[in-house]
């Protein structure tokens, strides 16, 4: 791959060019020459567009594609293209396929499945066989064929001995373990936020406490066992709080959130749209905003978009019936403009990569090109032709949104939206 990328002003502070405009030379797929301004040396691809900025390649901790089994929702490749128009050079999939992916095999397809593309996808495995919360899966052998973590999503281990084998064992290949953070006894059969909004509507609550208790077992198991711990998708403010407090005993324990809990209150409710039937629900305003300050000090280490296409058979019902989940990669850079700064929000893009096993690549001469390129100003309202997940589940659908990506350039290959 050889390209000239024109006027890029490159947002990455791990570059000696940070903050700069400049032109860069990529020849066989590795930057050659960076400098205000680079004449063609042959006749190699260059890349123009209107006000360009690009960083590191944006990854994504929490993606669901449907296949294999769920193919109606989406299959891998389409999945891969989403991502790839929507910024992210790598996403990490969630096991939540039918059959569930819990075995060696099991990783080996997915790998193979997302050969050979400009996105890079990380499998995610199964913590339990079948996610059935029972026996731990084959997690070592999965991690021999790949496998960065091992999840059962959005679904709870109930067994808190359960918990603490799996993070004693996958502590011997330094595996990371991941526990969402419900406790179901308490949930019961809640179907959104437990406050005021769902008084109104007649509707069953989650209360946060279903939340704060299950991350402070899990927080204390970590404390006893040792090993590695990711707690993805909080949502309250408390989390924050006992996730802070792990942090400086020295735990090594990370977190997400999605990107819908930093944007919308379970207020958004009240119109019964089961768009905005999310698992962890939305919650209040006091839990938003105590998210955002725990984004921008850190206190959260990534955040997701939580992408979960379904098909219009499991949305398009009754409230109470309706699946939890929306799509999320086509939104996540505009939703996150209209929060953070430019700059905030590429380190948010960019932070959770190491956390799974992927190297930072700077952009400065002699390192690979992997890179996201973006308009950071453009203003647009997400509507159903911005989507190209094949589900159209959309939280963000009718929101203005700011930032318009314009592709990718990772693993030797350039993948530029029309």
């Amino acid at each position: 791959m050889n390209i000239l990328i024109k006027s890029a002003t490159i947002i990455d502070s791990k570059s000696e060019f940070h903050n700069t405009t400049q032109d860069i030379l990529v020849e066989n797929g590795v930057i050659t020459k960076i400098a205000k301004a680079i004449k063609n040396p042959k006749t190699y691809q260059e890349i123009t567009f209107e006000n360009l900025h690009i960083s590191q390649g944006w990854f994504d901790s929490s993606v669901s594609f449907g296949e294999p089994g769920f193919e109606e929702r989406d299959t891998i490749v389409n999945g891969l293209k989403t991502a790839a128009a929507s910024g992210f050079t790598a996403v990490a999939m969630n096991a939540n396929t039918n059959p569930v992916i819990d075995s060696n095999a099991d990783i080996t397809f997915v790998n193979s499945k997302a050969a050979n593309h400009a996105v890079t996808l990380l499998p995610i495995g199964a913590l339990t066989n079948c996610s059935k919360g029972e026996d731990l899966a084959e997690l070592f052998d999965m991690n021999t064929a790949g496998a960065v973590a091992f999840y059962d999503y959005k679904k709870t281990i109930s067994n808190p001995n359960l918990m603490k084998i799996a993070l004693q064992y996958a502590s011997n290949f330094d595996g990371l373990v991941c526990s969402f953070p419900q406790e179901n006894k308490i949930a019961g059969n809640g179907v959104m936020n437990e406050h005021i909004t769902s008084t109104k509507l007649g509707l069953k609550g989650i209360p946060a406490l279903a939340e704060e208790m299950q991350v402070a077992r899990d927080l204390f198991l970590l404390e006893y066992t040792g090993g590695k711990l990711h707690i993805p998708t909080i949502s309250i403010a408390k989390s924050v709080e006992l996730i802070r407090e792990a942090k400086k005993k020295k735990l090594d324990v990370t977190c997400s959130v999605a990107i819908h809990n930093l944007y919308f209150t379970d207020a958004r409710l009240t119109d019964f749209n089961t768009h905005f039937k999310v698992l962890p629900p939305l919650r209040t305003q006091t839990d938003v905003d105590a998210l955002i300050e725990a984004v921008k000090d850190g206190a959260i280490d990534m955040v997701t978009s939580d992408h979960t296409p379904l098909d219009i058979e499991h949305k398009k019902i009754e409230f109470d019936y309706a699946a939890y989940g929306s799509i999320g990669l086509e939104s996540a850079f505009g939703a996150l403009q209209t929060i953070f700064t430019t700059k905030k929000t590429i380190e948010v893009l960019t932070k959770g990569k190491l956390r799974f096993g992927l190297e930072q690549t700077p952009i400065n001469i002699g390192n690979k090109l992997n890179i996201t390129l973006f308009n950071p100003d453009s203003k647009y309202i997400f509507s159903i032709k911005n989507i190209i997940s094949k589900s159209k589940n959309a939280i963000f659908e009718n929101e203005t949104l700011k930032g318009k990506v314009y592709g990718i350039i990772s693993n030797n290959k350039v993948f530029l939206n029309p």
